[in-house]
């Protein structure tokens, strides 16, 4: 079986032939800040992660690595049945940056089997890339058509209308657009939201 660390060295090799300079001198730009980055888009990691396959030992050890392009390729690689609820959180505390926020949520913390818990967990933080992933993951469920049992609707609809009056531009967008998808869940989710909105003084229907 190959070694680990030999499998690494390969993957970091890889990232060099798919370095983008403009991506990662804007990444720079933007106070985001690797010790490396090789800017390699997500088309070009998703490809690699899936000639690799799911691989929890490997997964482990990218993730460990303050590499951009590491950490996205962990999220990828990571199986979600396989990831105890520890484990997460220790990713979760270790999020550097908007982008890997987004991309955990898509590629693995949505996928988990405890994902709805996380996210509600995740909401109630008062930190901002735990409040962004919880919002994401929750659009993802309810785009898949999951509905939240009744202490879910009325903690969803408070954590969401907390986020839409908060500071941070990023959570906003995530609240609302997980309103948005909470409201096509059906007639009943969809007066929920606008209710809950209009107290707020917001109507996008």
């Amino acid at each position: 079986m190959e070694d680990v660390g030999e499998k690494i060295k390969e993957i970091k090799q890889s990232f060099r032939q798919m370095m983008d300079g403009v991506v990662a001198k804007s990444m720079r730009d933007k106070g985001v800040d690797y010790h490396l980055n090789w800017g390699a888009t997500l088309p070009r990691l998703q490809e690699l992660a899936d000639g690799l396959g799911k691989d929890y030992n490997l997964a482990i050890a990218l993730w460990k690595e303050n590499v951009r392009e590491c950490k996205i390729l962990a999220t990828m690689l990571m199986p979600p049945e396989k990831m105890l609820p520890e484990v997460c959180d220790i990713w979760m505390e270790q999020i550097p940056s908007q982008e890997i926020a987004e991309q955990a949520a898509f590629n693995l913390w949505q996928h988990l089997p405890y994902a709805p818990e996380k996210a509600y967990q995740w909401i109630a933080s008062d930190r901002v890339l735990y409040q962004l992933c919880g919002f994401h993951v929750l659009t993802r469920l309810f785009m898949q058509g999951r509905e939240p049992n009744e202490r879910g609707i009325n903690e969803f609809l408070d954590q969401a209308l907390s986020a839409l009056q908060g500071p941070d531009m990023a959570v906003r967008k995530a609240a609302l657009q997980s309103v948005r998808r909470f409201a096509e869940l059906g007639l009943m989710y969809e007066r929920m939201s606008k209710s809950a909105l209009k107290s707020i003084k917001l109507d996008f229907f």
